[in-house]
């Protein structure tokens, strides 16, 4: 709190002079403080509306509707986002997700509703949100001819930092990546997972205090998408607040300390991991049949087991339901299938995760 204590004073002082909540930001701006200490005095100050205090979510959306002809991209989406916090909005293609991250981060204007980045409307405000906003898109933004570090320092210059501070940031951002041996290779020579490093990285450029993500893994391999997580989360432990999108269920568990689940623009559930999965109660009973046309009768089978109304996956050939005990079940649900004559090549019984979640709001797989 000391660091951002000449920040607090002056924006106090500043405003009992009369000056606009514009001409502080490029004042300070303009005397060389990072974006996240002004950001941290800006929370801390109360003293004026126009200005986000504590009280407020760093991320605010009510009622937000946005759609492209007939088709409704967002319906009413409500939704709020703590400070420090990671924060994933699960879905599959087309939910969505895609368009609210581009609505908050001023890169597209809603239908109706309100949005509030950092305590900024993203209508009213734009500049002052782009100030305090990173963005990693689903589309890598890197230049191929360029190196790493002309990359990183082509960013800082847009984001209007000194030729010092830019060259000192692209340091810093290539060792925290893990993407010095590689800094004076051209883009172009790079692997997925160190475009996909150095495009956050780039993101990162201006220190923002808010960042969003947008399907950050898509198409990494399995390394790669975990050496991405460490980063991550290693973002929100020094304070950042993220907001990323994912169709993957295994990245919104182990990262996100909470999902808003998004179907068709509209949200279904949200809370964290747990919370969603006692949605679907009990354990999980899977059931392989070796006749794949059998499903229909299988589930006819073992709907007197079930807490709800058994899945059929019939491209897998699988049955899978939600039981009490699944162990005390399993027994049970072999000798139904046997006496209904029905061959099986596997049956077994687990805890829910997120795509049993996801099939239970929805009624199909997140794709």
């Amino acid at each position: 709190m000391e660091e951002v204590q000449p920040v607090l004073k002056y924006i106090k002082e500043a405003k009992d002079f009369g000056f606009s909540d514009r001409e502080i930001l490029i004042s300070l701006i303009s005397a060389g403080w990072q974006f996240q200490d002004i950001f941290e005095a800006v929370l801390d100050y109360s003293g004026d509306a126009d200005l986000p205090n504590q009280s407020e979510k760093i991320i605010f959306v009510e009622n937000l509707n946005k759609s492209f002809g007939n088709v409704q991209a967002l319906k009413d989406v409500s939704l709020s986002v703590q400070k420090g916090s990671i924060t994933a909005l699960l879905g599959p293609n087309g939910a969505g997700k895609t368009t609210l991250i581009r609505i908050l981060t001023t890169l597209l204007k809603p239908d109706s509703g309100e949005a509030r980045v950092g305590g900024f409307d993203v209508i009213k405000n734009p500049q002052s949100v782009r100030r305090v906003v990173g963005l990693a898109g689903q589309s890598v933004a890197l230049d191929e001819i360029l190196t790493g570090r002309e990359n990183l320092e082509m960013f800082a210059q847009l984001y209007h930092l000194s030729r010092g501070e830019a060259v000192r940031r692209a340091e810093e951002l290539l060792v925290q990546f893990d993407l010095l041996d590689a800094a004076e290779r051209q883009v172009r020579t790079y692997s997925g997972g160190m475009r996909r490093r150095l495009d956050l990285a780039a993101s990162l450029i201006a220190n923002p205090p808010i960042l969003f993500l947008d399907e950050p893994t898509t198409g990494l391999d399995p390394r790669s998408r975990f050496t991405l997580w460490q980063i991550i989360q290693d973002l929100a432990k020094n304070g950042a607040t993220i907001l990323l999108t994912t169709q993957y269920m295994e990245e919104a568990d182990q990262l996100a300390d909470k999902i808003i689940v998004i179907d068709h623009g509209q949200i279904i559930a949200r809370g964290t991991a747990d919370d969603l999965k006692k949605q679907v109660g009990g354990d999980v009973v899977e059931v392989h049949l070796t006749n794949y046309q059998d499903g229909l009768v299988a589930i006819k089978a073992v709907q007197g087991l079930a807490k709800k109304w058994p899945n059929l996956d019939d491209e897998m050939g699988r049955v899978s339901f939600s039981a009490k005990d699944g162990s005390t079940v399993l027994t049970e649900a072999v000798r139904q299938l046997d006496n209904a004559g029905i061959g099986i090549t596997d049956i077994i019984f687990r805890r829910p995760t997120l795509d049993d979640v996801f099939l239970a709001l929805t009624g199909h797989v997140a794709e």
